[in-house]
């Protein structure tokens, strides 16, 4: 469907767009949240504890946050550095995207799912905004290829591999990497009627594999949690780590108790996916029917152009995590490297049949969301954070240059979609890495104010604040989280500094507290975008404020 040459290229522009968000300031509150909590580890050297804030952290198993402390030992306390784990995870799930697709397809439909999966809007997000999804996916998707291979071909390397991966992602979120795996596995198992490999003695060696790769996690729960009855976890004492990963995470998340409610949606996750997996969610939804469709005819009888693992998986973990009464858009994250396969194999099966009316179709969509694109990008760049340098108007506009000549090029309609596709997801995050966020980010005040103390050389051991607000992103370039005192505490204290609220900081002058050097910051939280912020004409009335005022 498109050269190999091209296959490389679209590769390297998309790695440069990864690489660009590399260098970008770390968004509140999940990234610089979980960026500190590593720090502190390698601070303090205790790898064995996690802490958010003054608070223990059982949410959570400890993989991502290792990974994070092992690339700051290697590199430095740098945002970049805590990246690099979540990115090279990114690529594990890619590569396992191509090796999956060429087993269960082939290896164009494999080298388009890497692609597709790249490119999905939410994937490109999680490279810049690293959460603990990013890790979770790169082996959660490498162990269902791994261990589908050792379904296909019984060998034992693909089964420990898939152990060791299965392993890895139970250690990084817990139970639901190995729902995800287990439920796309046994789909396949069922549609295949290869039940005797269930019955082989490696996996005998898949569970000593599995077993080791998870027990420095179990121990380090253990060693926070069951060795201290003591302690009191969300208003509960006697918090067995092991029993929370093994049974109850997964209870909470689905019924809402600890973590609390957000969304009883069961459409939550339908109307997010319509957006997450841009530029190609109508490729996915189309696939998804026809591949139904074609199970439903066939009347699930085995055929040769048919497999199940991917959508089999997708309908029963989507139908099941709809349940959940605690939602954000990126725990759909896990099933994504299933569509992309999904995706991919769709699109190879038309250009196969030569469905040129269909594909048509789905080309102008692609128009379409180019468009959007550009037009997007058009407005963000001229109005709402205008371009101020040369070399800003330079590359926007050799990648309207690029754009126009791959539209322009005379080519096949399958090669057409792929292409047009790309370009959207390449133009809008590159936009996004190298203009949007930077920008964005002057408003995040914790960041901001961090630069601040760098500049006036404030001594980041004598800033203080006066509540348990989080402050991840001026404890992350401090590189020390901020002490916590009270308004009692700080009469005893001399020459420090508060960092407050605008309410924080009245409640200081209410107490007689006087001061002569004060540092304001605007304060906006960037990732809850409103259409009144990103108008430049009333955004000064969506800022808040920060402070860091000095007490002699």
């Amino acid at each position: 469907m498109i050269s190999t040459a091209r296959y490389w290229f679209f590769i390297a522009l998309i790695v440069l767009v990864y690489i660009i968000g590399m260098f970008v300031t770390l968004f509140e509150n999940d990234s610089a949240q979980f960026a500190v909590m590593a720090m502190r580890m390698v601070q303090e050297n205790d790898f064995l504890s996690l802490f958010k804030g003054p608070e223990e952290y059982l949410d959570k198993p400890h993989m991502h946050y290792w990974l994070a402390a092992l690339s700051y030992t290697i590199f430095g306390i740098h945002d970049w550095a805590y990246r690099i784990p979540g990115i090279l995870a990114t690529f594990l799930a890619a590569y396992s995207c191509y090796g999956l697709g060429k087993l269960l397809y082939n290896k164009d439909v494999g080298r388009l799912a890497s692609l597709i999966f790249m490119t999905a809007q939410t994937i490109v997000l999680a490279t810049i905004d690293i959460r603990t999804d990013a890790v979770l996916t790169g082996f959660t998707i490498f162990a269902i290829w791994q261990l589908a291979t050792f379904i296909e071909k019984g060998t034992l390397q693909s089964i420990a591999l898939g152990a060791f991966g299965a392993g890895m992602a139970f250690s990084t979120k817990g139970q639901i990497a190995l729902v995800v795996i287990g439920i796309s596995l046994l789909c396949h198992l069922a549609y295949t009627r290869k039940w005797a490999r269930l019955l082989n003695w490696r996996l005998l060696v898949a569970l000593l594999v599995f077993g080791l790769t998870i027990s420095p996690m179990l121990y380090a729960y253990y060693h926070q949690f069951d060795l201290h009855p003591e302690k009191v976890i969300r208003g509960k004492d006697h918090r067995s780590g092991i029993f929370f990963i093994f049974w109850e995470q997964s209870f909470e998340r689905m019924s809402g108790e600890g973590v609390g409610k957000n969304s009883s949606d069961f459409f939550f996750f339908f109307h997010t996916f319509l957006w997450v997996f841009l530029p190609w969610t109508v490729l996915a939804l189309i696939g998804y029917w026809t591949q139904l469709k074609a199970f439903w005819q066939a009347k699930f009888a085995q055929r040769p152009q048919l497999e199940f693992l991917t959508v089999g998986g997708i309908s029963i973990l989507f139908f099941l995590i709809s349940f959940a009464q605690f939602k954000l858009p990126h725990y759909i994250n896990i099933l994504i490297p299933l569509y992309a396969v999904m995706s991919a194999a769709f699109l190879f099966g038309l250009y196969q049949r030569e469905k040129q009316k269909m594909a048509k179709v789905i080309l102008g969509i692609q128009y379409f969301i180019l468009g959007l694109v550009i037009v997007f990008a058009l407005l963000v760049c001229f109005y709402v954070f205008r371009l101020e340098q040369w070399y800003g108007y330079l590359l926007l506009v050799a990648a309207l240059v690029l754009a126009a000549y791959f539209i322009l090029k005379k080519e096949t309609v399958y090669a057409k979609i792929v292409t047009v596709a790309i370009l959207s997801s390449v133009v809008l995050n590159g936009l996004m890495n190298a203009h949007f966020y930077p920008k964005l980010l002057e408003y995040q005040g914790g960041s901001t104010m961090a630069e601040k103390v760098r500049e006036n050389n404030i001594p980041v051991d004598k800033i203080y604040k006066i509540s348990e607000r989080y402050s991840w992103s001026l404890d992350f370039y401090n590189k020390k989280p901020v002490q916590i005192t009270s308004l009692s505490e700080i009469a005893d204290k001399k020459d420090i500094w508060v960092y407050a609220t605008d309410e924080e900081l009245e409640q200081l002058r209410k107490n007689g507290f006087q001061w002569e050097e004060q540092i304001t910051v605007d304060q906006f939280r960037i990732t809850r975008l409103q259409a009144k912020f990103l108008n430049p004409n009333t955004r000064e009335g969506k800022l808040n404020h920060m402070h860091l005022v000095h007490l002699d």
